[in-house]
């Protein structure tokens, strides 16, 4: 039996219905979905589902949740999921910062 995590992004013209991928391995099977930017709603309606249709066992979450979006998912999926939430120093944040604000992001 594989080990199911989800990796959920965001991105502003993230659509969950479209931006979805899952890699299997004998061992693994990682999902990555992508949520509209800041649509907290989008994100824990998604969560839920990876959890309960999909199986997925453990969340990672892109470094766009903060901690109200963290409180809000995990309540959402149960105590029993663990969920992980990319984090960088500062130096790679203002770095990030720049790459978003070139591409539009920002």
């Amino acid at each position: 039996m594989a080990f199911k995590s989800a990796f959920v992004a965001m991105a502003p013209d993230g659509d969950p219905n479209q931006h979805r991928a899952t890699i299997k391995t004998q061992k693994l099977e990682l999902t990555t979905v992508v949520v509209g930017w800041m649509n907290l709603n989008q994100a824990v309606e998604v969560c839920q589902e990876l959890v309960q249709k999909e199986g997925v066992q453990a969340l990672n979450l892109c470094p766009g949740f903060n901690h109200e979006a963290v409180v809000k998912i995990a309540s959402a999926v149960g105590r029993k999921v663990p969920i992980s939430v990319a984090r960088g120093d500062v130096p790679s944040a203002i770095i990030l910062n720049r790459i978003l604000a070139k591409e539009g992001w920002l």
